[in-house]
């Protein structure tokens, strides 16, 4: 690799790693970065989800204290994660899915929309209180969220832009309420998605080695500063640059699906 190269593929994985501390939606940056240095989609897709994946060391660290607050739900939706990652990636090796890729435009919008929705919904009943604790939920609902967590992780394992957003606004309806906790939810289970594809990828031989080492070291300081600046600015003002992202995501993905 040329240093101006270098230079590029880490400075574009530390802003991608910062956006998906915060939101989601990194791989909009990564992916093309790679096709324009001279990567195939299938070697981008599987070098920018290692390097992610590895990067999001930095954000979990930073995420550290609320971790405690969300361990019971690691039990419940790491299963189905690992699971959609496994077959997402599986998917991805054996050929694409033009209707499935159509879809993800709408499904970031929603996912943005219904986010939107939450914040308006608390205005209305109040319902953002101090403590912002987690109920558990009723069986009916837990057992969409499940559902919808595993769809969620079989495009993770497939692709995976924007499945920071999907994820959010499940954990909003879900009952959570504290905007740094749910990323950090969101993290974990991105994290575990990502580990299924991106072993699938290294044993199929798909990953740049070099390039993904490069963007690793430069995702890890990206995740880490976003995980750690976005905890020092007020929830609100974190949850409208979470909508910023998610409508610019949205839009992004309409332009490349339909132009």
């Amino acid at each position: 690799m040329s240093m101006v190269e270098l230079l590029s593929l880490a400075a574009v994985a530390m802003v991608a790693g910062a956006i998906n501390a915060i939101a989601g939606g990194g791989t909009l940056l990564t992916f093309p970065s790679l096709l324009f240095f001279g990567c195939a989609p299938t070697v981008a897709n599987a070098t920018s989800t290692l390097a992610l994946m590895l990067g999001t060391s930095g954000s979990l660290w930073g995420y550290r204290r609320h971790m405690p607050a969300i361990a019971p739900w690691l039990v419940r939706f790491a299963p189905v994660s690992l699971a959609g990652g496994a077959v997402g990636c599986v998917l991805l090796t054996r050929g694409g899915d033009k209707v499935f890729g159509q879809l993800v435009p709408f499904l970031v919008l929603f996912a943005s929309v219904l986010f939107v929705a939450q914040g308006a919904v608390r205005r209305l009943t109040r319902a953002e209180t101090p403590q912002e604790t987690v109920e558990k939920p009723r069986w009916g609902i837990l057992a969409v969220a499940l559902a919808f967590q595993f769809l969620v992780s079989v495009y993770g394992g497939y692709f995976g832009a924007g499945i920071g957003i999907l994820m959010l606004a499940a954990l909003g309806f879900l009952g959570f309420r504290n905007i740094h906790e749910m990323n950090a939810a969101k993290m974990v289970f991105s994290a575990l998605i990502n580990v299924v594809a991106s072993g699938w990828f290294l044993f199929s031989g798909l990953v740049d080695l070099p390039k993904a080492s490069v963007m690793t070291v430069g995702a890890i300081i990206g995740y880490f500063a976003g995980a750690h600046f976005s905890q020092k600015i007020p929830q609100a003002q974190v949850r409208r640059l979470i909508m910023v992202i998610g409508f610019a995501m949205s839009a992004v993905l309409f332009y490349r699906q339909f132009r």
